[in-house]
């Protein structure tokens, strides 16, 4: 018998001593049981079946029985077939207490599909829909029915679509009570989404039965979990509804103040933001800034009437113009020609062609007409001093707002549709009703500042741009939560401070090209290396908590993975939200690292073939995979940061006896290689090192010079 096909295991029973047995994976799971059953004299063996004793206590069947492993514990228990009949009874019991347990025990062994299965052949799914719609059972009650029908849905065995209207209708007046238990509460909301999620046409239901207001109030309760899932629901509303539901949905919102709720409930909460919260706060960003896509696709139509009023407002307001009309067409066609000049405007006969560029098209002429009517001041001080000095160094305006409009659509990342993981949220856009707007306000000072600052003629235009877009972007990752104070920091980071920044990364990232020092480097690259390779081991059997991501919805489930301290088995198992670090024992399950065959990383990793046209970028950059055994089976990332993304794939490499290739590990490694250069070359500072080694002298003719210490002592 080969003998990849026996496993050796643990089978326990309460109350019995535990067998050790050798499972032969070629023999019916059936006869297995029976074998078990015999050795404690236990009748019916019909009635039992295996499951795991630790962790997910998955039920073993003949299609996920390969997943047993050396060294697993096994419980023989009860057949999920006779589970799910004693709980179908329980559940339909006189006895209140008899009726809670059963639904406790329902809401827990539901997360496993072969049980659910079971218990959904007989009907039991319908069961728990009359339990709530009767809706005259105790809160407790009502929580464990809804958690264990939530959990049965979820496996996508019966469609969303058969629920009656009288159930969605109890569901949303769960959500919509202003007193009820906030448990009930939770799962409801979490129900809704699904809902929302599954069909368009339970999202027309969901939106008709549920208080949009009622669900505002759900923010601004402290219960965080209430909070979060009101946020699932609100976004899950927002991403499923068509255009025209989208637009009145928005519409409602903003009348009623939406981003007030999240900015002084959310953002400006004593707890910090969750990581689920933080991606719908991500999704509402994106989702809203959106909106702003089709200005930005669109360019401008020379023969727009609206289009050229907006053009000559802008003229208009920044020249006096009281005696334009008496004078002649081709005195007044030169005046503008002039007067669009000195705003700025490469093509100043028909400024029209500067905004044919899209993006950022008509969300250009937006910003300026925008900045014009809100700070008439500083858009009149802006252009009226610019056109006073001379051509080659005044700031063009309109060139200015053009090319500023397209960077801010780059950072704030418009026209992008929102990724699955994404949770990179400014705090700022809650503070704000028109964010681009008004960043642009800000901004296009700021530009006018420093290229003061640079004293910049016209050929320096794209330095000084990108100098305003790292200004910007530096800003922002710093988190402000106004626009105040963004502007305060954006105008404290001036031109000199963001030459002494790049002064001090350019030192961290510099390379000597002295051929003594090159060689120097290599000499020290083997050292250094190894100390990566140790960091990177300790960060393995550190271990990193990674998130299950469904295709149907996100999902808050976790799990753990971690390297033995011996460096020989990587152990993993689903976890708890608020675990740290699990101990390694709890981990249930593991991978021996001899039999890891292969590490795959983007779109070569198994879970990122099978959700192909769900692919995104983001989402490519953070998957790996490893394959083990006869690489038909694998354990799928995806990593939550690209840091970690470096860590676990430079780590596995390492385990695989391969080179690290992460661009983490050659950041660190010029870092590491750069501080031991400079300090061993500290008493070099200031002499110049040569290209090549001085050559060395002829001997001299004679050594009369040298003093002979012997004699001298004599």
């Amino acid at each position: 018998m080969p003998q990849q096909d026996i496993v050796k295991i643990a089978i326990q029973m309460p109350g019995a001593y535990p067998q050790l047995i050798q499972l032969d994976q070629k023999k019916p799971l059936s006869a297995v049981i029976k074998e078990v059953c015999d050795g404690w004299n236990l009748p019916g063996p019909d009635n039992y079946a295996l499951q795991y004793a630790d962790g997910v206590q998955t039920y073993i069947t003949e299609s996920n029985r390969l997943d047993i492993k050396n060294g697993c514990i096994l419980r023989l228990t009860k057949a999920p077939g006779r589970c799910a009949e004693d709980l179908y009874k329980g559940i339909q019991s006189s006895d209140s207490g008899v009726r809670c347990d059963s639904l406790k025990q329902l809401a827990c062994v539901s997360t496993d599909v072969t049980f659910a299965q079971e218990f959904i052949s007989r009907d039991g799914h319908s069961l728990l829909v009359k339990i709530v719609e009767d809706a005259d059972e105790a809160p407790l009650i009502m929580t464990h029915t809804l958690t264990g029908f939530m959990e049965l849905m979820d496996h996508g065995i019966v469609s969303w679509e058969n629920l009656s209207a009288v159930f969605i209708k109890k569901i949303a007046n769960f959500v919509n009570a202003k007193v009820l238990d906030a448990s009930i509460q939770q799962v409801s909301l979490a129900i809704l989404e699904s809902m929302v999620l599954s069909s368009s046409s339970l999202f027309q239901q969901v939106k008709q039965e549920v208080t949009l207001e009622r669900l505002l109030s759900h923010l601004q309760v402290t219960n965080q979990q209430i909070q979060t899932k009101a946020m699932a629901l609100l976004m899950a509303l927002l991403q499923t509804a068509g255009d025209a539901d989208r637009q009145e949905l928005f519409a409602f919102l903003g009348m009623k103040n939406l981003r007030q709720y999240i900015y002084k409930n959310i953002i400006h909460s004593s707890a910090s933001v969750g990581d689920e919260m933080a991606h719908y706060l991500y999704v509402l960003q994106s989702v809203t800034l959106n909106h702003l896509e089709p200005r930005m696709r669109m360019p401008l139509d020379s023969y727009n009437q609206d289009q050229r009023e907006i053009l000559h407002g802008l003229r208009q307001a920044a020249f006096e113009t009281e005696s334009e009309n008496s004078l002649s067409h081709e005195r007044r066609r030169s005046l503008c020609a002039k007067e669009f000049k000195k705003l700025g405007f490469s093509n100043n006969s028909n400024p029209g062609q500067d905004l044919l560029r899209a993006p950022p098209g008509l969300l250009a002429l937006d910003t300026m007409a925008y900045f014009a009517s809100r700070y008439p001041d500083a858009y009149s001080r802006f252009v009226l001093e610019n056109s006073s000095r001379e051509d080659k160094h005044e700031c063009p305006f309109a060139r200015s707002s053009i090319q500023l409009t397209l960077i801010l659509c780059e950072i704030l990342r418009i026209g992008e549709p929102p990724s699955e993981t994404g949770s990179n949220y400014h705090p700022i856009f809650f503070s704000q009703d028109r964010l681009l707007e008004e960043l642009f306000c800000v901004c296009i000072q700021l530009i006018n500042k420093t290229w003061k600052e640079m004293r910049a003629t016209q050929e320096d235009f794209d330095k000084v741009m990108q100098v305003v877009r790292e200004q910007i972007t530096r800003t922002l990752s710093s988190k402000p939560t106004s626009l105040e104070l963004f502007k305060n920091k954006v105008n404290a980071l001036n031109y000199s401070e963001i030459l002494k920044l790049r002064q001090t990364e350019r030192l961290h990232q510099e390379e000597t090209l002295a051929p003594p020092v090159l060689e120097l480097k290599e000499r020290l690259k083997p050292e250094l290396l190894e100390l990566i390779r140790q960091q990177r081991l300790n960060r393995l059997c550190q271990g990193t908590l990674f998130r299950k991501i469904s295709s149907r919805r996100r999902q808050d489930k976790l799990w753990y993975c971690r390297l033995s301290p011996n460096h020989k088995v990587l152990h993993f198992g689903d976890v708890e939200e608020d675990t740290e670090t699990p101990p390694i024992e709890s981990l249930q399950e593991k991978i021996p690292v001899a039999d890891i065959k292969a590490l795959l990383t983007g779109k070569d990793c198994p879970h990122m073939k099978e959700n192909k046209g769900k692919q995104t970028k983001e989402g490519l950059d953070l998957a790996f995979s490893i394959t083990y055994d006869v690489e038909e089976y694998s354990l799928n990332f995806i990593a939550s940061s690209r840091t970690d993304f470096c860590l676990w794939t430079d780590g596995l490499s390492v385990l695989l006896g391969r080179d690290m290739s992460s661009e983490c590990m050659r950041s660190e490694l010029d870092i590491l290689l750069s501080m031991e250069i400079k300090l061993r070359l500290l008493d070099l500072e200031n002499v110049p090192i040569p290209d090549c080694a001085p050559p060395v002298p002829k001997p001299p003719s004679n050594f009369n010079f040298c003093y002979d210490l012997s004699q001298a002592e004599q």
